[in-house]
């Protein structure tokens, strides 16, 4: 019996079609299938983006950010970056539970919440006083919420009970009804508080 010689190029021939086949699966059809699940939850994929009642971007959802003024819900502390809020520098601060920093920086935060909200420090709760794992929690509880209420109201000349609604209305549920506890959106919370102010005027 003879053996067949096999031809010079009948494995690059195969290793060509191999190569084919698996650029069209990986780099054509896989991409174009994440790419369309993501435009189905659009607006997670796009950064889950916050914009105002003019359509401008304000921010995200997914990334806390700072607040200058009275008329404004507070965030969480921040560490990320050196001056808090810094996307690109996502992370807590490391220190420790017994660091001398540490309780330095939650005295001034204690006191410097409880002049501003004309409550005393010890109804202050800890998510006001700390920063999250990545220093860019775009939520606070429900209680540091209620805890802003008087001051922000008013600050925007709105009643209590208006704002107090507005919390209840931005306020989030555990997910899966069981995962994690109430809270609020910041962001979400003062866009509300904006145009129910606006809407006054």
């Amino acid at each position: 019996m003879v053996n067949k010689v096999p031809h010079p190029f009948s494995n690059a021939s195969t290793g060509l079609r191999i190569l084919i086949a698996l650029t069209l699966l990986v780099g054509i059809l896989y991409p174009a299938a994440v790419l369309a699940i993501g435009q189905v939850t659009k607006d997670t994929a796009d950064g889950s983006i916050i914009r105002d009642s003019a359509g401008e971007p304000v921010g995200s959802a997914l990334l806390g950010q700072s607040f200058d003024g009275d008329e404004y819900f507070q965030s969480r502390p921040s560490a990320a970056g050196e001056s808090g809020y810094d996307s690109l520098s996502s992370g807590a601060s490391n220190l420790a539970a017994d660091s001398t920093v540490l309780a330095a920086d939650i005295a001034e935060r204690k006191a410097e919440i409880s002049a501003r909200e004309s409550v005393p420090p010890e109804t202050i709760p800890a998510d006001a006083l700390t920063a999250s794992a990545s220093g860019l929690d775009p939520d606070i509880s429900i209680e540091y919420a209620r805890l802003q209420v008087p001051r922000v109201a008013e600050a925007n000349g709105l009643s209590v009970e208006a704002v107090r609604s507005a919390v209840a209305e931005q306020t989030l549920t555990p997910v899966w009804g069981f995962i994690g506890e109430e809270r609020v959106n910041v962001l979400r919370l003062n866009l509300a508080i904006q145009e129910l102010a606006g809407a006054r005027r």
